[in-house]
């Protein structure tokens, strides 16, 4: 066991013993004269049925059954009722209870399907994704009752696509995207014109480090929420966020083992084991290890993961669940082919252009502990602390800036990234009524801690050592020279330089959050959503280390920012099956730099407004919705014209004001569902318009009317697996994917020039649209399963760009096998 890994779990074994002994001494609240219902609900062959619909006729209350099959219903007055279950795709059930004051009535339903029909023939993600709650929303409401667009993909369409990276998740999920990848050390998404980036990126709720290529063997879910989540998160940028959900304990002996063969020497063994280890106590444990080699040269890669939780059953009322995971990736850092005056150079996509001994790893551990307690059937306190642990370094030649004839001057390169973040959060939701309108609020607070030490390498090649220009920056050494196109054309270094720290920067960010939300049901037709939450972020002096010069670099100053995020919208449902929505929300994106009176700068504020409409048809089992949307930063940061006199020009880039304007506009088609037995569906397009929309023209100025970088305005994706349950086809699924990436335009943003100077040669690099194809086949036996997979079958060639100098070829054509055993 790896000394990372040992440190790792005498932690997250702490963070058990904590809860548990907290657990210990948490005590059901007295239901007085009322009585309680529950129950579970189970498939034909006695597995537990998730996310079943139970209601009490004539109350007007209902739940959903939890993973281990389980509901409840607290604080029900005396007497008898009727008990109904539904279930898309299956036989309502119900049944007659009679409560009994102080008493526990206790009551089973069976389904007519098996577990291995239900989730075949209904896809956990595409069905009724306008009913399906999710995490992330953290109130009790259904997507339908949200002003906003939501897409969740469940586990069976990660299964069913063999999907080994994020994304390939979301390739599922209109609108979003791989944003870059660079130099093959992690994955960033975008959506709607706006990165994600740390800031948009949650699993299980908690904030979580994007500068990793995430595991999704543990993944229960992915869940996006497009448009704001400032009222929620805080300071997120405008365009949507996305949520991991893991796979948690179940009170149900059960597991699978299997091993996936690829392409290039892929294997991949994983395991999901889970249990009960007491009546009140269930565990979890899956784990992935993944080796390859790519069909880039001297590329490769090794992957240890392993994802523990335990849920433990206070009561009835109360749960406790500690999770946690690690991962240890090895990699090789690798930035592509390049580009020569804009243009991507030609090379073969296999050719490896950096050092030969290049190298990186990435260690990440998190661990969570949540609380969850039913106060009454309408009310509801949770909360939860997060640990997260990041560490990645690499050492390379990197950033691929071939001259006109291909040949580079390979430069050096080391980096290390260092991050410690504390993350809690405590929420109230409930539900009361004020006379005949009903309210369903949320109230809660968050904090987080975050501290970040980045390091800065020099090496020393030749006996020339990088150097310190003081009004400049850090130079690299200049390792040796190749030309992209003829390796042969000079002879290649292969001796691995010794590179020091040079000096190091540790940040500390502080955050803190308080909101409140109010979904207030006029009538059954009319729901408007009302909220507002006040922000604080402090970024404390940096701490500079100098391991030469004493004053090389110097510390920053402190910075605080203080924010509202307001959020109203309004639902009408003129149908029970049809919701119209609209929506305004406001968020808050963070500047660097100072203003004219050399004051920190203020944030940005951003509006976004949002309509729609979304159906379900066919009884629920396919879902369309249309989204249009307009998000508009009315005070971009931009290069003060002038200094604080108003009359001379500023040619200090760090001076600002928040005088430029981005609008991005767009509409999004959603498609998901099960038509009808058998086969399951998800569909989209989006067309998004993203650019710079006012700018002061003046030195170092966006230009008005080009494009965000990396924002393709147009996507589309369609999937579609069939499952044969009849004839000699029996066992059998077949499925295809198609997915579209329109053209967009990537480098760096094109500036105004200074006064009397000729405008500076174009620095956008235009990268065309694709379309990918992929097919699979499976086959299930019993406990048995194997499904195959060929990707890109057309074997198209595109890229994905970080700015102008890590530009990567996507995979070509390639095979992937999966054989499972469950038991």
């Amino acid at each position: 066991m790896s000394k990372h890994l040992h440190n790792y779990l005498q932690k997250f074994i702490l963070l058990i013993s904590l809860f548990l002994s907290i657990a210990f001494n948490v005590k059901a609240d007295d239901d007085g004269s009322n009585g309680k219902i529950a129950g579970f609900v189970k498939t034909s062959d006695g597995k537990p049925a998730s996310s079943v619909n139970v209601a009490i006729k004539g109350l007007n209350k209902s739940t959903a059954t939890i993973d281990d099959g389980s509901f409840n219903f607290f604080n029900i007055k005396p007497g008898t009722y009727t008990l109904i279950t539904t279930y898309i795709g299956t036989k309502s059930e119900e049944q007659s209870v009679t409560v009994i004051a102080n008493q526990t009535t206790r009551v089973n339903f069976t389904l007519n399907e098996n577990a291995a029909q239900l989730n075949e023939v209904i896809v956990s993600s595409t069905k009724t994704i306008n009913q399906k709650k999710i995490a992330i929303g953290k109130m009790n409401v259904a997507p339908m009752d949200l002003p906003q667009s939501v897409t969740v993909i469940g586990r069976d369409v990660l299964d069913q696509q063999q999907s080994l990276r994020l994304s390939d998740v979301i390739r599922n999920v209109n609108g979003v995207y791989l944003y870059s990848s660079r130099g093959n050390t992690q994955e960033t998404f975008a959506a709607r014109g706006y990165n994600f980036s740390s800031t948009n990126m949650f699993k299980n709720g908690f904030r979580v480090n994007s500068g990793v290529v995430p595991e999704v063997s543990s993944l229960e879910r992915i869940e996006v929420l497009k448009g704001s989540a400032a009222l929620l998160y805080g300071n997120v940028a405008p365009g949507g966020i996305l949520n991991m959900v893991t796979k948690k304990p179940l009170f149900e002996q059960g597991g699978k083992v299997s091993m996936t063969y690829g392409s290039y020497d892929l294997y991949r063994p994983s395991f999901d084991v889970y249990g009960p280890i007491t009546s009140k106590l269930a565990y979890r444990v899956n784990g992935t290890y993944e080796k390859a080699n790519s069909y880039r040269d001297n590329v490769k890669s090794e992957r240890e993961y392993i994802n523990p939780s335990f849920l433990y059953k206070v009561s009835d009322k109360t749960t406790i669940t500690v999770e946690g995971d690690y991962l240890n990736y090895d990699f090789t850092p690798d930035f592509g082919t390049g580009q020569i005056n804009n243009v991507i150079a030609k090379v073969p996509r296999n050719r490896y252009l950096g050092a030969s001994w290049s190298n990186g790893n990435t260690k990440q551990s998190t661990a969570t502990a949540t609380i969850n307690h039913q106060i009454n059937s309408l009310w509801q306190i949770s909360g939860g602390v997060n640990y997260q642990h990041f560490n990645r370094q690499y050492q390379t030649t990197e950033r691929v800036l071939p001259d006109a004839n291909g040949n580079w001057g390979r430069t050096l390169n080391q980096a290390k990234t260092l991050e410690d973040y504390y993350t809690g959060q405590f929420n109230v939701t409930g539900q009361f009524n004020t006379g005949a309108i009903k309210h369903n609020i949320l109230a809660g607070i968050d904090a987080d801690r975050y501290n970040n030490t980045a390091y800065t390498y020099v090496a020393t090649v030749n006996k020339v050592s990088s150097y310190w220009d003081q009004g400049s920056s850090l130079k690299p050494a200049l390792y040796d020279t190749i030309n992209i196109f003829d390796v042969n054309k000079y002879k290649l270094r292969t001796d691995r330089p010794a590179m020091s720290p040079f000096y190091n920067i540790l940040t500390k960010t502080n955050r803190f959050g308080a909101y409140f939300n109010d979904l207030i049901s006029l009538s059954d037709k009319v729901k408007v959503l009302a909220g507002i939450r006040w922000s604080y972020q402090y970024i404390a002096p940096t701490v500079v280390t100098n391991y030469y010069l004493p004053a090389l670099v110097q510390a920053s100053a402190s910075k605080t920012d203080k924010a509202f995020s307001p959020r109203v919208g309004i639902v009408y449902k003129p149908v029970t099956n049809t919701a119209l929505f609209a929506s305004y929300s406001n968020s808050f994106i963070t500047n660097t730099g100072i203003d004219v009176n050399n004051n920190p700068l203020s944030p940005s504020l951003v509006d976004q407004y949002e309509a729609g409409i979304k159906n379900d048809f066919l009884n629920g089992n396919l879902s369309v919705n249309v989204t249009a949307y307009r998000i508009i930063n009315n005070n971009l940061a931009q290069t003060a014209p002038f200094l604080a006199d108003g009359v001379t020009e500023n040619t200090n880039t760090n001076i600002k004001q928040l005088i430029g304007q981005t609008k991005s506009d767009g509409i999004e088609l959603d498609i998901a569902g099960h038509p009808f037995k058998g086969l399951d569906v998800l569909a989209g397009y989006s067309y998004t318009n993203a650019r710079y929309s006012k700018t002061p023209q003046s030195f170092a100025s966006n230009i008005a009317g080009q494009p965000l970088l990396n924002v393709p305005k147009h996507t589309a994706n369609a999937s579609a697996f069939y499952n044969f349950f009849d004839g000699n086809l029996k066992g059998f699924k077949v499925g295809t994917s198609v997915y579209y990436l329109g053209n967009r335009i990537a480098g760096n943003a094109n500036t105004v020039p200074a006064k009397g100077q000729a405008q500076p040669a174009n620095k956008l690099v235009y990268v065309p649209g694709f379309t990918t194809v992929d097919a699979s086949v499976g086959y299930t036996y019993k406990k048995v399963s194997i499904i195959a997979k060929i990707s890109n079958i057309g074997n198209v060639l595109n890229y994905n760009v970080h700015e102008n100098y890590s530009i990567n070829p996507i995979a070509p054509r390639q095979f992937l096998t999966t054989v499972s055993y469950s038991f």
